[in-house]
């Protein structure tokens, strides 16, 4: 008898931008992986992954069981889905992965894994948040992300470990691509336009490479069981002004072209920088990759972007199309 077995992993929600590259790396460390999926956005994981194009809703106890962690990846993705459909934000951000996580324990999945975001801090002025501060959003989005964690927690015991990673703005190269978030955005604008738009430049943002949100989830796969809480994890944090001159310059550099700044002063009632020292410590997360790091990676796939403006890029896009 074989004494090892795969650790095996559900990921629902896995076929969108942050499964698209973390599935592939899950694979290589051998994880078994099966994803779950409406494949909103298409498949564009790896031939050898197993997709299951199901509603997470209809997703019971008895299909998971033998699986050992639950990774939940879906729901609503930004403020703007979040605003165009209330509802369906906080039936898929809240409702949904509390109904998960409740079936998972039944099942006897030993850890549920929550992507949660940074955004449920609201405004903060001028302070370094940590997993202690208070959580003061007032807007759909945010909201929902908190009612979320507090669903999955609501599980949490001796055989049932709950991680909820609380997210900075994911940004960088997918093979599930999007342009609806600020690095990504800026190099477009770049790339077609040759101008950056800077709505608020005295705003911060924790910004995330996407690389460093998957080694995230691979340490909080590989962490104790006995280890549970909320974690911030970011690359680093910057305020969006700062984010505009590192593209500009970068841009710059790689394709000898000058870049124009559009500076604006729009008022934004989000504002947040958050302290990983908590992930760092328990999880072993260090980030490893800079804005500069982003952006050459964006260039290095440039040739795999067939189309800035293809509705599959904007979040939003898709959810309207899919609610008509």
């Amino acid at each position: 008898m074989d004494l090892y077995q795969k650790n095996r992993i559900l990921v629902g929600g896995g076929a969108g931008y942050i499964g698209s590259a973390l599935v592939p790396v899950l694979l290589e460390h051998g994880y078994d992986v099966t994803v779950i999926d409406l494949l909103w956005f298409g498949n564009h994981l790896p031939q050898e992954a197993k997709v299951i194009q199901k509603d997470l809703f209809d997703c019971k106890a008895e299909e998971m069981k033998g699986y050992d962690q639950f990774i939940f990846l879906a729901g609503l993705s930004n403020d703007p889905m979040a605003e165009f459909s209330p509802a369906k934000n906080f039936i898929y951000n809240a409702a949904l992965p509390a109904y998960l996580a409740f079936e998972a324990k039944k099942a006897g999945i030993k850890r549920f894994i929550y992507a949660s975001s940074c955004s449920v801090y609201g405004y903060t002025v001028n302070q370094l948040y940590d997993e202690e501060a208070p959580v003061t959003c007032e807007y759909p989005y945010g909201i929902s992300k908190l009612q979320g964690e507090r669903g999955v927690f609501q599980m949490h015991d001796k055989s049932f470990s709950c991680i909820a990673l609380r997210q900075g703005t994911v940004v960088g190269y997918s093979p599930r691509m999007r342009f609806d978030l600020i690095i990504n955005r800026m190099f477009k604008s770049c790339m077609l336009d040759g101008i950056i738009t800077i709505n608020n430049p005295a705003i911060w943002r924790p910004i995330y490479d996407i690389r460093d949100a998957v080694s995230a989830y691979i340490r909080a796969l590989q962490a104790d069981f006995s280890l549970n809480g909320v974690f911030n994890v970011t690359s680093g944090n910057y305020t969006v002004g700062q984010v505009g001159d590192f593209v500009k310059q970068q841009v710059e550099k790689r394709k000898n072209n000058k870049i124009k700044l559009d500076i604006k002063n729009v008022q934004d009632f989000r504002n947040y920088k958050v302290n990983i020292e908590k992930a760092k410590t328990l999880l072993g997360f260090q980030p490893q990759f800079s804005i500069i790091d982003t952006i050459d990676n964006l260039f290095d796939h440039y040739n795999e972007i067939l189309d800035f403006e293809n509705d599959n890029y904007y979040n939003i896009n898709v959810l309207k199309k899919i609610s008509l």
